[in-house]
């Protein structure tokens, strides 16, 4: 159940519904908005008393019962949208962001230039792979430790702020050191223990859904990360695995208007990975605009063909330039500002 409180509630009037959530029988998880508190309660509502009965106090201004799974992902469980803080780069709301930077991170060359490029033309934040979750283990799988040491050089350059995968439980403090966003990827969507620990680590969370993943289970993943304390968390759409052929994946983006209208969570989609075809990025950038998305996450590189993961699928720089200009029409019709 979800109790929602006065705007302008004082401390002592939140802690004291907090307290009487806990006395009958619930775990509250609180979330602070700019106006107004919402008290998330966790519990089997079978075994429990109602919460109803909290309408009587005079901070409250409603509760609410969620029959939903996903209590505190659910859009009932949050005053408006969320908008998410990564550093002073506000993620959400009217705010678009885009994320743009090479599939893996190659060496220093390489990310310092794509990190200037993607700056000069509209990005506010850099991705790139240190750690790659490769299908064979042949492929190129990053540089690791070194790689991040070259995303933290960039940061430091440019100003851009920096989000990267981690793929394991051990490497989420190292990791977070050199990050302003863990991204959790398609193959680890369900990895609730790899969930559990980035929660932990109170940095942004980027959780793509996984490729299989239903829309239910992917709100649920996130589910893990408000639960455990982060409410800090974007979701990403990037393409689902069916039986066609034409496209690396298929880019979803019913998710994206469902995921909006479910939850109350930033939205970012990753056209790069949901197609697999730069020659289609710029038309999904400008859908995913379109349906709703708060940002995009692209796979920008100096020179796609010798990229040494993913080529096919990343834009080079003036593809990228051409891609931000042409989304503007796109943002003015959605009330949407790049920032």
């Amino acid at each position: 159940m979800i109790v929602i409180l006065k705007p302008h509630s004082t401390e002592p009037e939140i802690q004291d519904v907090i307290e009487e959530v806990e006395k009958l029988g619930y775990t509250p998880h609180p979330i602070r908005g700019a106006l107004q508190t919402v008290v998330a309660a966790i519990g089997d509502e079978r075994v429990h008393q109602t919460l109803e009965s909290l309408n009587a106090l005079p901070q409250v201004e409603r509760v609410l019962r969620v029959q939903k799974r996903y209590k505190l992902v659910s859009r009932e469980s949050a005053d408006g949208d969320t908008v998410v803080d990564v550093d002073g780069v506000k993620v959400g709301g009217k705010n678009f962001v885009i994320m743009a930077g090479p599939c893996s991170v190659e060496s220093e060359d390489q990310l310092l230039a794509t990190a200037r490029a993607v700056r000069k033309r509209g990005a506010s934040i850099l991705r790139g792979g240190a750690y790659k979750p490769r299908t064979s283990p042949y492929e190129f799988q990053g540089l690791g430790k070194e790689g991040l040491r070259i995303l933290d050089l960039a940061r430091r350059e440019t100003g851009l702020k920096i989000i990267t995968e981690v793929l394991s439980e051990r490497d989420v403090e190292h990791v977070a050191e050199a990050a302003d966003i863990l991204q959790i990827g398609a193959r680890n969507a369900q990895n609730f223990q790899l969930l559990i620990e980035c929660a932990k680590s109170h940095k942004p969370v980027l959780l793509k859904r996984g490729m299989n993943q239903k829309i239910e289970e992917w709100m649920l993943a996130a589910e893990y990360l408000l639960a455990n304390g982060n409410s800090r968390v974007l979701l990403c759409e990037r393409g689902i695995r069916t039986f066609e052929t034409y496209t690396r994946n298929t880019l979803d983006l019913a998710a994206v208007a469902i995921a909006k209208n479910e939850s109350h969570l930033p939205v970012i989609v990753d056209p790069s990975q949901g197609c697999g075809r730069a020659d289609l990025v710029k038309v999904l950038c400008r859908g995913a605009a379109a349906v709703g998305a708060d940002g995009l996450l692209i796979e920008v590189h100096p020179n796609p063909a010798e990229a040494l993961s993913d080529g096919q699928q990343q834009v080079d720089f003036s593809t990228f330039g051409d891609l931000v200009t042409e989304l503007a029409p796109f943002l003015q019709a959605a009330g949407r500002t790049l920032v």
